[in-house]
């Protein structure tokens, strides 16, 4: 079934890195794009992978990290290694992922405005993936749109909905199921459309992995690696089984393979909505007893006071807590807790802005997220390029 145009036809599959040094500044602005889609919740950067036109050399380039390639580096058989793994593709992949990080936690906190400013942030990214579904499915040829094609990507669809509508629950901090967390989580993190995160939030392991993750370099550090361990494997078994499948899918069954990953995007248009209800959870993730004469208590003190503190648009923030030994004679003497407190998504519901029935009580900055999703669909034009640019492109 010859389902997409001929022009959008998986690129032949070759042994080796074929990837250009031509090619490094378009690899760096698509892993750019994968990097800062990363950092938002319900956005992963398999779905800018796919958008860009990268996403079927992205699975062979992880699929090429095999028992190879592994056999040829502990034998010290460096040439053949760089001859059969992809490590120039995933470098530059790489180097954009991380200047994203840097540019959109340093000089562009994006963490930070998608609290502060969560209608514009979720509305660019809302109508860049709106935009680019069209865009895909454009590729479609037009004798081809049939139920044959509507099958794969309503699967796909009603997946990535359910997918991202489950309710989280309590689950057990066991080695099998932590192992579990880390195999399913790294699966959505390669599939467009499906945020790694989010399925560590469903599985109620997002707050666990993180405080591990905090503890290294701490006290702890032995034994936040020990709680890690099942999850790194689990992690690197779920990478390699599903690169794998997913491969092979690509190569026997490219056209419903793509119509499955693009009915993804579509569910996830659900929790990508602008106009959302969040709740969060607050979170102590460190507790620090200093004197009350320290500047960063005085600080505190003079924002907030000994009261109860209010909750600040922010994924994370000091607050003081409760006065260790309010019986001191001295005042300057007094110490007090200093905790630091990170805010948890635990639950999102879409509700239309212009219906008053559904607005919560929070303002809701309603031309922000139009402006948003203006701005997504703008930047079509842009990545329609990208997908066509350089000179190993899928396109």
């Amino acid at each position: 079934m010859n389902i997409l145009a001929k022009s959008e036809k998986t690129a032949p599959i070759k042994n080796g890195d074929k990837t250009t040094w031509s090619e490094s500044p378009y690899l760096i602005i698509k892993g750019f794009l994968m990097g800062s889609a990363d950092i938002v919740p319900g956005v992963s950067g398999g779905t800018m992978a796919l958008i860009t036109g990268i996403y079927n050399r992205l699975i062979f380039a992880i699929k090429s990290a095999d028992s190879k390639a592994i056999s040829n580096t502990f034998r010290l058989r460096f040439a053949k290694v760089f001859e059969h793994f992809h490590w120039k593709f995933l470098l530059l992949l790489f180097t954009g992922m991380i200047l994203a990080v840097i540019f959109f936690t340093r000089i562009v906190p994006l963490q930070v405005y998608m609290f502060t400013h969560p209608e514009i942030v979720y509305g660019l990214f809302f109508g860049l993936i709106l935009g680019s579904i069209f865009l895909l499915l454009g590729e479609v040829e037009h004798s081809k749109r049939n139920w044959r094609g509507i099958l794969p990507l309503a699967a796909g669809g009603l997946f990535g909905f359910w997918i991202v509508t489950l309710v989280p629950t309590d689950t057990p901090e066991t080695f099998l199921f932590v192992f579990l967390s880390g195999a399913v989580s790294i699966c959505a993190m390669i599939l467009p459309g499906i945020s790694g995160s989010y399925i560590l939030l469903i599985f109620r392991k997002y707050d666990y992995i993180l405080t591990q993750l905090g503890n290294i370099g701490s006290a702890d550090t032995l034994a936040a690696a020990l709680n890690l361990i099942p999850f790194i494997l689990g992690a690197v078994t779920g990478l390699v089984i599903f690169t794998r499948v997913l491969s092979w899918l690509i190569k026997k069954h490219y056209a419903v393979t793509l119509l499955v990953l693009v009915g993804f995007l579509v569910g996830s248009l659900y929790v990508i909505w602008p106009y959302q209800d969040r709740e969060f959870e607050d979170i102590v993730r460190s507790v620090e007893v200093l004197p009350i004469s320290d500047p960063l208590v005085q600080e505190l003190l003079e924002r907030d006071g000994l009261g109860p503190a209010p909750i600040y648009p922010a994924p994370s923030y000091k607050r003081i807590g409760r006065v260790i030994n309010q019986e001191a004679s001295f005042e300057q003497f007094r110490k007090v807790e200093v905790e630091t407190i990170s805010r948890k998504l635990v639950s999102s519901t879409p509700f239309l802005p212009w219906v008053e029935e559904e607005k919560p009580t929070k303002a809701v900055d309603i031309r922000g997220g139009i402006l948003g999703m203006f701005a997504g669909l703008m930047m079509i034009g842009g990545i329609s390029y990208l997908r066509k640019a350089g000179p190993n492109s899928e396109a």
